[in-house]
This record gives structure tokens, sequence and C-alpha cells, in this order.
């Protein structure tokens, strides 16, 4: 049974065959240009990158392609053009080895999650602020009527 209980990326990219190693190896360096203030750990037995806190994007290494995740609707969306020759379903975008790695591809595809997680949790934030200041305004003790 194959190793997967992996302490480190360095771990799970020399767990790979020779051919894959070179190919994660450049996928690691094109999230790691596009997010440099990313924490890189082990989630789900992968690569992951999170962004204060939440994983902003994961990759996997297969028998004969490599994948990126989660792709979301909006991030299909925005490439879709680009992700035309691979194949995108269920949050995955799958990469074949046979082909060259799409560098400058995977950078904008993880600045683009970098950039949704924050706008993600900007809202968030600015929900909890409305909701604190509601609270807030009902809290305050009222004057009874006699």
């Amino acid at each position: 049974m194959a190793k997967n209980d992996f302490k480190s990326v360095d771990e799970y990219i020399a767990s790979q065959p020779a051919a894959v190693q070179s190919v994660l190896t450049q996928v690691r360096a094109a999230i790691r240009k596009a997010l440099p203030k990313a924490e890189e750990m082990i989630s789900y037995k992968i690569p992951t990158y999170k962004l204060h806190g939440g994983a902003v994007l994961y990759f996997a290494g297969w028998k004969q392609h490599y994948s990126l995740y989660p792709a979301g609707a909006h991030l299909v969306a925005a490439f879709q053009d680009e992700l035309a020759p691979y194949k995108v379903n269920k949050g995955t975008i799958r990469f074949p080895l046979s082909q060259p790695v799409p560098v400058k591809l995977i950078e904008r595809v993880a600045k683009f999650r970098a950039k949704e997680l924050t706008q993600r949790e900007t809202a968030k934030d600015a929900l909890q602020k409305q909701r604190q200041a509601r609270k807030t305004t009902t809290d305050v003790k009222r004057p009874r009527h006699k």
C-alpha cells in the first residue's frame, strides 16, 4: 500500500513517480509564486495552501493527470476559454501529465481563488458586524411605560 500519511508537501511529491515529481514541483512553484503568504500543508492527504485559515487551493498527482481543487462555478466561468482543453467537473480541474504545465494559468487560478476567499471572509465579517450591531441595539434597556 502506498504511503499516505505525509508530513509535508516535500514528502508528498517525493512519494510520486519521477515523471510526476517534476510536474508537481512546477505546480507547487506556480502556486507559491502566486500565493507567497499562503501556508503550505497537507490536508485530506494532499498538498494544501491556506490563507487566513481558509483553504485556497489543493493539488494532487495521479497516474495520468494532476488536479487542482476546488474549481467552483465562478472560477470555471472566469477561466472558461483557458480551461476548455482540460477536464473540469465536480470541482476538479484535471491536467494531463503528458502536456506542459500551464504555469501562468495555475498562477491566475490561485490568485482568483485567494481573491474569492478574501471576498467571502470580508462579506462574512460585515454580516457578523451587522448582527452584532442589531444585537447591541436590541439589548439596550428601554424605559418602561407605566
